[in-house]
């Protein structure tokens, strides 16, 4: 991990996975939204559900740091407790269960509200907070930029993969 990050660098990249997003949202139809990326039985849809169903988390943290608290975590954090990473299969499956029905209005804007939001909170936080491991207790040994590193990474995972399914099926 690269320890010269700057905030800067950190609202810069987030911004730009954010708008690679929104450029291949917003060229996709109707039917390209909803139809199933196979071999999963995800969609378009689904996979920004699951962005944002994960995005929740850095939110907490980052209105925790804000805020001179303990993170809130939303509800189904405790549900997978103490971590809902350690069976994130589990997880997932949940999470699509609750969000499969969900129109792709809602999930866009869900998504999309979420995530600049997210951004703006990261803006708020001062760059010694976000930078400094162990500032935060509740984030053990790890900076609270580790969070944001994950916010990003987990967008340009997807990001690539749903990119590269659609080259390969013929919508660039």
């Amino acid at each position: 991990m690269d320890h010269r990050i700057t905030k800067q660098q950190v609202i810069s990249d987030l911004g730009q996975v954010h708008r690679r997003w929104q450029e291949l949202l917003a060229d996709l139809s109707e039917g390209q939204k909803e139809a199933r990326l196979e071999p999963s039985h995800w969609t378009v849809k689904d996979v920004l559900a699951h962005l944002w169903f994960w995005q929740q988390a850095s939110v907490a943290s980052m209105e925790a740091a804000i805020h001179g608290t303990a993170p809130h975590y939303p509800d189904w954090w405790k549900m997978f407790s103490p971590d809902p990473e350690e069976n994130v299969d589990r997880t997932n499956a949940w999470n699509y269960a609750q969000n499969r029905d969900k129109t792709w209005s809602q999930v866009y804007a869900s998504w999309n509200g979420q995530f600049e939001h997210y951004l703006d909170l990261v803006m708020q936080v001062p760059e010694q907070d976000l930078l400094a491991a162990g500032r935060f207790a509740w984030m053990g040994k790890y900076r609270l930029v580790d969070s944001c590193l994950g916010s990003y990474g987990h967008h340009q995972e997807h990001y690539e993969t749903l990119a590269a399914w659609l080259i390969e099926h013929g919508n660039p």
